[in-house]
């Protein structure tokens, strides 16, 4: 299959309207966003009117929105669900990303599809039907390599969307059940209770405790700097950023840093080429480790690795600074080499492993006076720093500004003169300007304050190459008249911008789709409605269980499927302990147990658990709270 070269997309999240401008400004070519309902990201929904007015914004730049519109839905539901996607389109959404495959069965807008990460795309028989399905981009799962996705690549033409820093959900996405068994609470509905982010007690058949007290199916966050290369040459498109519930801080600052190394890929290779119009400039240094962050892994994107979990905390520990030297009353000493900040946020582990935080209030040299110093904190502590006020402050103001290049050229015209603006993407618009021509008293002086008059853009998204000037000879004109003429023209661009925003087409889907790559559905499918299931028996499937939520698995089964596995994590597989066999495990969370069982021709393992009594699907619509 001859593949198409699609130009490299920077794809950023927004919270809100106001999020997903800044992501614009900072460098993103494209943003996902939560809709008024039925979005994977309960709290992150927004208006129609705010999707609208990100919109705008965006195809300013040719920029694209696309809309989450990614959750499992009832038969009730699918009708609201088709024209929410209706008035998504009406707001001028790029595409809609969808899980539910009974959407496809009903009536949506020409807009284009994208399969989220929830519909659990991991190999090339799944993108391949997906493609003749009708969708144009697919979102990958988190844990594939490259060269998996380079296998994927060579059996579609679909654009490919990889996820490339952000929080890693240790499940594959689609495939986690545990927050609906525990709680009620569904992922895929858009509410997971994120039990991966517990402590944990692991233990062998045999009742020998391993480790006691960790985070064990909590991993590192998703930091994919140094393989961005690797990944476009492998067939990935969309570099996508994780974060829809994520603060302003972390989105323009993850997004201004992978623009730097999206555009240096894209001066160096050709190949290449950004899927958005401008440039964008900073006012800070991108610095991803002071974001954020549990540390950083690339998971299994070169294969599997150690030291991928975030075992010891999940939450933001920050950057090692030093190790603490002497404390005083009042204050403790630090051996650093960076300069504090009244306002800073350090903390450390106490000796049960425990993280501490501390906020400086007075900083002198390396010497730091908190509001209180922890009785926990002892000479020789590490500590960490997880609060870079400077760095934030800088962050709360405005940090970038995003401008596309224009050419105007100045000509003259049988009844006066006209100007004309052609912008990098070659759109142009002309205004002319009746005058009578007067020759100018100081030819040199005209000429250069036409120039800089037809340059000056100000706080417009435009930004000026030299004018170029087609006079006969230098001619007498106003100012005022210049700067008028040149207002005008500049609003005439953005409007033919705004019209000849290149918005995707929906897909056609193949007069003869291949079939669906299984032939049976387990509640795996996550198949919750007539439709869905109409949708799969036409393609192939002939056996298909309820989903999950429909609370019919009562017993024991897979409530995570994961490609982490704590026995490699404890030196303990079998594959590279010859003696050891794959015997099941058990994780304990003070009462609750839940079996780990190894499935090392898939390298993957299983968390098994059954249903709460008492547990109930939450019926309400799926709405931002």
């Amino acid at each position: 299959m001859t593949r198409i070269q699609h130009p490299l997309e920077l794809l950023a999240p927004a919270k809100n309207a106001d999020f997903g401008i800044e992501a614009i400004k900072h460098g993103a070519d494209a943003v996902y966003i939560g809709g008024p309902a039925f979005g994977a990201r309960y709290g992150a929904g927004n208006t129609l009117a705010d999707i609208e007015r990100l919109c705008a914004f965006a195809h300013r730049y040719h920029a694209k929105v696309f809309v989450a519109l990614n959750t499992i839905l009832r038969d009730d539901e699918l009708e609201e669900a088709r024209q929410l996607a209706w008035q998504i389109y009406q707001a001028g959404a790029d595409a809609l990303i969808i899980q539910d495959m009974g959407l496809l069965e009903l009536d949506l807008p020409p807009i284009q599809l994208h399969a989220s990460t929830q519909t659990d795309n991991r190999n090339p028989a799944k993108v391949r039907f997906l493609e003749d399905a009708g969708f144009s981009q697919v979102v990958l799962a988190r844990e594939m390599t490259i060269k998996e996705v380079e296998k994927v690549a060579a059996e579609t033409t679909l654009a490919l969307e990889y996820f490339v820093h952000g929080a890693l959900c240790v499940a594959y996405s689609g495939q986690c059940f545990i927050s609906h068994a525990h709680t009620g609470r569904s992922a895929n509905r858009g509410e997971c209770s994120q039990a991966c982010r517990l402590p944990y007690t692991l233990v062998d058949d045999k009742g020998k405790v391993i480790t006691e007290n960790q985070h064990l199916l909590s991993m590192k966050d998703n930091n994919q700097s140094a393989n961005i290369l690797a990944l476009a040459q492998a067939g990935v498109s969309s570099f996508k950023i994780e974060g829809r519930l994520k603060d302003l801080s972390y989105v323009k600052n993850i997004t201004a840093h992978y623009r730097s190394l999206l555009d240096a890929v894209i001066a160096q290779h050709p190949e290449f080429r950004r899927a958005s119009s401008g440039r964008s400039t900073y006012t800070f240094t991108p610095h991803p480790e002071k974001t954020y962050n549990r540390g950083y892994t690339d998971y299994f994107a070169n294969d599997r690795q150690d030291d991928i979990g975030a075992f010891d905390s999940p939450s933001f520990v920050g950057e090692p600074i030093g190790e603490v030297v002497a404390i005083g009353p009042g204050h403790f000493t630090v051996n650093a080499e960076i300069d504090f900040n009244n306002g800073d946020g350090v903390c450390f582990y106490d000796a049960h492993g425990e993280v501490v935080g501390v906020r400086i209030n007075r900083v002198e040299g390396n010497k730091l006076f908190p509001v209180e110093v922890p009785a926990e904190l002892t000479e020789g502590a590490t500590l960490f720093r997880n609060h870079d006020q400077h760095f934030e402050r800088a962050l709360e103001k405005e940090s970038a500004e995003r401008h596309v290049s224009v050419q105007p050229v100045f000509a003259e015209t049988a009844d006066g003169f006209a100007l004309t603006l052609r912008d990098e993407d070659g759109i142009s618009v002309t205004v002319d300007l009746p005058h009578a021509k007067e020759a100018a008293k100081n030819a040199e002086r005209a000429v250069a304050g036409l120039s800089e008059q037809l340059a000056k853009f100000g706080n417009t998204m435009f930004v000026a190459a030299l004018p170029e000037l087609q006079l006969s000879q230098a001619w007498f004109l106003p100012t005022g008249a210049i700067n008028a003429l040149r207002r005008e023209a500049t609003e005439q661009l953005e409007a033919a911008r705004l019209a000849a925003h290149p918005r995707p087409p929906r897909a056609t889907p193949a007069a003869n789709p291949v079939t669906y790559p299984q032939d049976e559905l387990t509640y795996l499918g996550n198949v919750f409605n007539a439709k869905a299931r109409q949708f799969y028996e036409k393609h192939g499937v002939k056996l298909i269980a309820d989903a999950y939520e429909a609370n019919q698995e009562k017993g024991m089964v897979s409530l995570m499927i994961t490609r982490h596995c704590l026995r490699y994590s404890f030196n303990l597989c079998p594959k590279e302990v010859k003696h050891l066999k794959p015997d099941p495990m058990t994780l304990v969370n003070g009462n609750e147990k839940l079996i780990l069982k190894f499935d090392c021709k898939a390298c993957e393992m299983h968390v098994i658990g059954k249903m709460k009594k008492g547990v109930k699907l939450n019926l309400g619509t799926i709405r931002p709270a």
